[in-house]
C-alpha cells in the first residue's frame, strides 16, 4: 500500500538514539492510522549511525528507508534529499535526536485539514519546554531578528517538527538555497510568500544539548542575512 505519510529524519551522529527514535515514531504513526514510511537521511555521520539505522530498518517491514552521503551537508540539504525519496501526500520533518516527543504527530496531521504547513512552536502557550536558560535567551533573540529582518510573524521557526502537504513542498523547495542553520527560516519565508497557510501547534521539547558554539551562532546569523538580502533587496524568492 502506498504511504500516505512520509517522515524524513535527518541524522548526524545519532547512533545512540536512532533506534529509540524509530520505536517512538512507529507507535505514534500507528496511532495516526495512515500508511506511512520513514526516510532516514544519514547526513555524513562519522559514527555508526548509518549501520545502526540499516540494521534497525529491517525490523519495520519495508517501512523504513535509509539513504545518505559521505560528507556532512546540513539539515536543509538532508531534508531536500529525503524529499526526493518521499512518496506520501503528507510529509513530516522531524529531528532524529528524540528531543521532541513524537506522540503529538496525530494532531499535526489532522491540522493539515485546515492549513498547508503545520509547525511546532516552543512559545505556544500549551508547549512544554525544557532547555538551558542561555539557549532559551539566544532562541528568543534569533526569533526577534527573524521578525525584524523578514517580516515573519511566527512565534518560532526553529523547532524541529513540521508537517507539510506535498503540493506545498513542491512550491517551496525549488526556491530554497540554505543548506544548514537557517533552513527553517528560509522555508517559512518562502511558504509565506507563496500564500500558504501556516499553523503553529504546541510541542513537548526536552533539549539535552547545550548552546551552539559561537561559530554556529555566527553562521546562523550570516544565513539569516543572506535570506534577508535575497528577500528584501534582490526579490529573488518572489521572481525565481
Amino acid at each position: 500500500m502506498k504511504p500516505k505519510v512520509s517522515v524524513i529524519l535527518p541524522a548526524y551522529n545519532e547512533e545512540d538514539r536512532i533506534s529509540l527514535t524509530l520505536q517512538g515514531l512507529n507507535r505514534s504513526l500507528t496511532e495516526v492510522g495512515l500508511p506511512y514510511e520513514v526516510i532516514i537521511v544519514n547526513d555524513g555521520s562519522n559514527d555508526s549511525t548509518y549501520e545502526v539505522a540499516v540494521r534497525e530498518a529491517e525490523n519495520y517491514g519495508g517501512k523504513v528507508k535509509v539513504v545518505g552521503y559521505g560528507k556532512n551537508m546540513g539539515k536543509g540539504y538532508a531534508l531536500k534529499t529525503g524529499f526526493t525519496y518521499a512518496t506520501g501526500e503528507i510529509v513530516i520533518f522531524m529531528d532524529s535526536d528524540m528531543e521532541i516527543t513524537p506522540n503529538q504527530l496525530i494532531h499535526y496531521v489532522k491540522a493539515l485539514n485546515y492549513g498547508d504547513v503545520v509547525i511546532a512552536s516552543k512559545r505556544h502557550p500549551q508547549s512544554y519546554v525544557e532547555m538551558p536558560l542561555l539557549r532559551k535567551f539566544l532562541s528568543c533573540c534569533f526569533n526577534l531578528l527573524v521578525k525584524l529582518f523578514t517580516g515573519l510573524r511566527l512565534s518560532d521557526t526553529q523547532a524541529g517538527l513540521k508537517a507539510v502537504k506535498r503540493r506545498a513542498l513542491e512550491k517551496i523547495f525549488p526556491k530554497l538555497t540554505v543548506k544548514r542553520f537557517a533552513f527553517d527560516v528560509e522555508f517559512l519565508v518562502v511558504a509565506d510568500l507563496c500564500g500558504l497557510k501556516i499553523i503553529e501547534l504546541p510541542v513537548n521539547l526536552h533539549l539535552r544539548r547545550g548552546v551552539f558554539s559561537f561559530l554556529d551562532v555566527w553562521r546562523m546569523f550570516l544565513d539569516l542575512m543572506g535570506i534577508t538580502y535575497r528577500l528584501r533587496v534582490l526579490k529573488w524568492y518572489q521572481y525565481s
